[in-house]
């Protein structure tokens, strides 16, 4: 055995966007979002593996880089630096045999085959990194040695309407964790199961590489639309059934209700028992002063960090470092990212604002038509209307708004 060797290699998905979270994803990739007033998505699976005894992680990055790489400052927050440790963040590159962008996500990793053969590991996992879950990877990974399986898939039950947005696998159950998987088939309907793919997939190491150098020749390049139905009947693929909370958050609408099962007096997500790890040094957060509570303030339901001001009513609501509620200003189930400020007199209801949006006095912004989305460093002028459903860019000034009231379905920009 090579004295470099470790057992397992992580490589994390984390290079793309998404159009349906909007104007959250102008400027960074979905894994780099915030989440939960403190965190970003990437955190969640970079603490599970952190937790799971993994420690040799490549982060697959390639829209947008740098907020994310800003954020995991070569791993030190998840004590990812050491001998046989590292986080490495791995973009696409120019050399004599690839010379691409990322096609695809069986693309990425084909790419980056050189650094998993640096480490030699026994099992190669790879994870989504726009997921917002707790596991341990050490029983999926113990159920993959057990069953001697060249490709082991984690799947999760969903409901039978929401399967066709996912890979669906057929798992004949051995078990509580799971089985041989009989079949697989991506994103069909009516469903052939209600076990959705989590895009966490733990490989034998010569089968990946030997998948990959296969589909390196085709036109498409995704694990779930062109791998794993091939390897069906030639090689020993194994469902691991998890049932643990797991939030896809690939919509604005998932993205806001997972903040909502934060909240509550039994939240779904518990993020102090899952002891999710962060950058505390991004965005200055471990230097910012104690919350401000002014005299009259109201706080119901809702999560807040340090460097706030709240003066007026916060309700059912997440708020991220900074974040300054004026007096007479209400929020209500909605998600301020960081340095947002609600002028006095403001309502702001089913709203998510990006980092440093500025909504004026008296505006009314939101409602129940739809989720309400502000861009970063976007300023809204005093007394203006906006409906649920209303759509406002990034960086835009007060004289950007030409009307006093924008009905729902409105984008501004």
């Amino acid at each position: 055995m090579r004295s470099s060797r470790v057992p397992v290699v992580a490589l994390i998905l984390a290079g793309g966007r998404v159009d349906e979270l909007s104007v959250l994803t102008f400027f960074r990739p979905k894994a780099a979002v915030p989440f939960g007033g403190l965190y970003r998505v990437i955190d969640f699976p970079v603490s599970n593996l952190m937790h799971s005894g993994i420690f040799m992680a490549g982060v697959l990055s390639q829209y947008r880089p740098y907020s994310l790489m800003d954020h995991l400052d070569h791993g030190l927050p998840w004590d990812m630096t050491g001998r046989r440790r590292g986080l490495y963040i791995l973009p696409p590159f120019k050399g004599r045999e690839a010379s691409d962008w990322y096609k695809g996500t069986a693309d990425a990793v084909y790419q980056n085959l050189e650094f998993v053969r640096r480490w030699d590991p026994e099992v190669v996992l790879i994870l989504s990194g726009d997921h917002i879950y707790h596991m341990d990877y050490r029983p999926l990974l113990e159920f993959h040695r057990e069953n001697r399986a060249d490709l082991t898939i984690a799947f999760t039950p969903v409901r039978e309407e929401d399967a066709p947005r996912f890979g669906q696998g057929v798992i004949e159950e051995k078990g509580i964790l799971g089985g041989p998987l009989k079949d697989y088939q991506e994103k069909v309907s009516p469903p052939v199961s209600h076990y959705a793919s989590l895009t966490i997939y733990a490989f034998r190491p010569e089968v990946l590489e030997e998948v990959l150098l296969a589909n390196a020749k085709e036109d498409s390049h995704e694990f779930g639309r062109d791998i794993i139905p091939r390897m069906l009947g030639a090689y020993r693929l194994f469902g691991f059934i998890f049932r643990g909370y797991w939030g896809y958050t690939r919509t604005l609408e998932e993205y806001w209700q997972s903040h909502m099962d934060l909240l509550g007096p039994a939240p779904k997500i518990d993020l102090r028992k899952w002891q999710v790890c962060t950058n505390l040094a991004h965005r200055g957060v471990r230097d910012r002063k104690p919350t401000i509570f002014a005299p009259g303030a109201r706080i119901c339901d809702s999560l807040f960090y340090n460097g706030s001001h709240i003066a007026g009513e916060v309700v059912r609501s997440v708020l991220s470092p900074g974040v300054r509620v004026e007096e007479g200003a209400c929020v209500k189930d909605s998600i301020l990212l960081y340095d947002t400020v609600v002028r006095r007199g403001a309502k702001v209801d089913r709203t998510i604002t990006d980092a440093e949006v500025v909504i004026g006095e008296e505006a009314r912004v939101g409602g129940e038509e739809g989720l309400t989305i502000i861009g970063r460093q976007t300023e809204l002028p005093s007394g203006v209307s906006l409906a649920g459903g209303v759509t406002v860019y990034p960086h835009l000034k007060k004289e950007a708004f030409d009307s006093r009231h924008y009905p729902s379905g409105a984008v501004i920009s």
